[in-house]
């Protein structure tokens, strides 16, 4: 089976590199699925998880954003923060939406509600990576 090169990149460093048979991805412009020798692109992406397929199963990645670039043999992802599902801290993630939570529901002129969202949709996505269920 043919594969393609990922890289998913964050300012910390690399956080997954390998050759897979297909990438799955949420793009501003709605789902992308990438296979080995696809046409050039460049996507922004949207609070998610990457699906990677490799051998007959499926590796999860969550991504808060980002970029997709796709040349035939390779695909990079820039994000601004991403995990792979088996290094979520659970606990960390379900204390940051308790959070955001809390800070949606506060009738507050200070508070941020569009950052809320984001932190609230950053910890939900990372909670059902970890727990698999994309």
């Amino acid at each position: 089976m043919k594969t393609i090169h990922v890289s998913v990149v964050t300012p910390d460093g690399p956080v997954y590199n390998a050759d897979v048979e297909m990438v799955s991805a949420r793009a501003q412009s709605g789902e992308l699925g990438i296979l080995p020798g696809h046409v050039p692109l460049v996507a922004p992406l949207k609070i998610g998880a990457v699906r990677l397929k490799k051998g007959g199963s499926t590796e999860l990645v969550a991504v808060s954003g980002g970029f997709l670039e796709v040349r035939p043999d390779n695909v990079t992802i820039l994000a601004q923060a991403a995990e792979k599902a088996d290094q979520i801290d659970i606990v960390r993630a379900e204390e940051a939406k308790k959070r955001a939570e809390s800070r949606l529901g506060a009738q507050k002129d200070h508070v941020d509600f569009k950052r809320a969202e984001l932190a609230l949709n950053r910890a939900i996505n990372r909670i059902e990576v970890s727990q698999r269920k994309m």
